[in-house]
């Protein structure tokens, strides 16, 4: 569980809030432990988390950022699936995908509007 700084918490708790209602169909649920950092969708859970540190190697890695609908992405492949987080934004946001959502990264799709609003863009993929 993050422990951002507090005006970190506060704009993470409101992009958290806007995400949508389902992704890739999934049913919005409480993520555990509860959090207004943390939601989850579906069964294996998508999760999210914001606020979260950057992951390693993303300092390398800009190189490796891509775009969906605007949003630019970090991608670590992980036993069951695929963690991305965004890239060249204000706050880093996690996203937690298992391998049973292949593509994985056809949720970000869903996602990318709220990030979109609540993360202010830094620096753009390159």
């Amino acid at each position: 569980m993050p422990s951002p700084a507090p005006e970190v918490a506060a704009a993470c708790a409101d992009l958290v809030k806007a995400l949508p209602a389902k992704v890739l169909d999934a049913e919005r649920r409480e993520a555990s432990p509860k959090s207004p950092l943390t939601t989850a969708y579906g069964d294996p859970p998508i999760e999210m988390t914001c606020g979260v540190t950057p992951p390693a190697g993303m300092a390398e890695a800009q190189s490796q950022c891509f775009e969906v609908n605007g949003v630019g992405w970090f991608a670590k492949q992980v036993e069951n699936g695929f963690i991305f987080t965004t890239i060249g934004r204000s706050l880093y946001f996690e996203v937690a995908v298992p391998s049973e959502y292949t593509p994985e990264a056809n949720a970000l799709t869903d996602v990318s509007d709220a990030v979109h609003k609540f993360d202010k863009l830094v620096t753009p993929c390159t």
